[in-house]
Formats: structure tokens, C-alpha cells, sequence
């Protein structure tokens, strides 16, 4: 003789139905509600925008390797690693491919989608006499990028999204390097 009316069983799986109903109406997998667009009518030119923004950030940085590593030759060796490292970054944000050469933006991206990077003292020519200081420079310059970094991950497509945690958590490591790590 089988029961009628309410059984626990019964009661849980009305409960997960009705869990999984609500989990399904709030959540889509399509592109076009995946993110409120309403900043750009054109959302690949804002993505190349974006991506042209934060290759020039990090080619700046690379610029501020170089400008450190010219003044303190003797910094070179434990600078270079992380200056390679910042090159490939500045490549792969610009929509480059492995083993390209060039840290240029892509040619969809034209000249007026990105704004201007403003370099910062350290690339000008100002780097400290003191190589300590130069390191605590770099190290700041390196949070700075890596802090525009992760702040540009909420308008970045997924797949964009990634790689700039990823960046981001390098710059992190190289900060972490240039101030606390013992270079041998």
C-alpha cells in the first residue's frame, strides 16, 4: 500500500527542482547577457581599446626595466628575467602570438582607441642613484601595472579576463622579487 499526501523525499526533490529552476533563470552561458554592455555600442573595438591600453602600460614598464637596468648595470642580471617577462606580457595583451618579437598592438587597433600612457618618473630619466632605490621604484611600478591590471578585469572579456589575472599575479611576484627576494 503506498502513502499519500507529503513524504520527505517528495519534499526534497520539489525543493531541488524548485533550487535548480531559480539557478537556471539567473544564470545564461550567452555573450550577449553575459556582461551589460552599455559603455560601448562596439564590443571588439573596446575590447582592442582595452587591450591596446594595458600593452602600452606594460611596454611602459618595460621601458622603466630598461631605463633601471641602464643606470645600474650591475642590476642587470637579476632584472633581465623579469624584463623578458614583461615584454612577452606587453606581446600578449597587445593580441600577439607566442615567439612574436613585437610588443606593437595589433593593427585593428588604431592610435586614438588607446589613450595615452603617461610614463612615470623612474622611466623619465629620473632613476634613483641608490640601486635599492631604483629596485623599490621598479617594485612600485610593477604594483601600479598590476594594479591597473586587475582593475581592468571587470570590463574584460573572459578569455581576455584571464590572462590578465595571470599578468597581474606576475607583477605581483616581480613586485614581491624586486623588494623582499634575495637575488641569490
Amino acid at each position: 500500500m503506498g502513502r499519500t499526501g507529503t513524504t520527505r523525499r517528495r519534499a526534497l526533490l520539489a525543493t531541488g527542482a524548485a533550487a535548480a529552476a531559480m539557478l537556471t533563470g539567473c544564470s545564461s552561458d550567452s555573450p550577449a547577457t553575459r556582461r551589460p554592455s552599455g559603455r560601448s555600442a562596439d564590443p571588439a573595438r573596446a575590447q582592442a581599446a582595452l587591450r591596446a591600453r594595458l600593452a602600452a602600460g606594460s611596454t611602459a614598464l618595460g621601458d622603466e626595466y630598461d631605463a633601471v637596468i641602464a643606470r645600474h648595470p650591475e642590476l642587470a642580471e637579476r632584472l633581465t628575467p623579469l624584463r623578458t617577462a614583461v615584454a612577452a606580457h606587453a606581446v600578449a595583451l597587445a593580441g600577439g602570438r607566442p615567439g612574436q618579437t613585437s610588443a606593437a598592438p595589433s593593427p585593428s587597433v588604431t592610435p586614438s582607441t588607446a589613450p595615452p600612457v603617461t610614463p612615470s618618473t623612474t622611466a623619465a630619466g629620473s632613476v634613483p642613484e641608490d640601486p635599492a632605490a631604483a629596485l623599490k621604484a621598479l617594485a612600485a611600478a610593477e604594483r601600479r601595472t598590476s594594479d591597473s591590471h586587475t582593475a581592468a578585469l571587470a570590463d574584460a572579456e573572459p578569455e581576455l579576463a584571464r590572462l590578465l589575472a595571470s599578468v597581474a599575479a606576475a607583477g605581483a611576484g616581480h613586485a614581491y622579487l624586486l623588494t623582499k627576494g634575495d637575488p641569490r
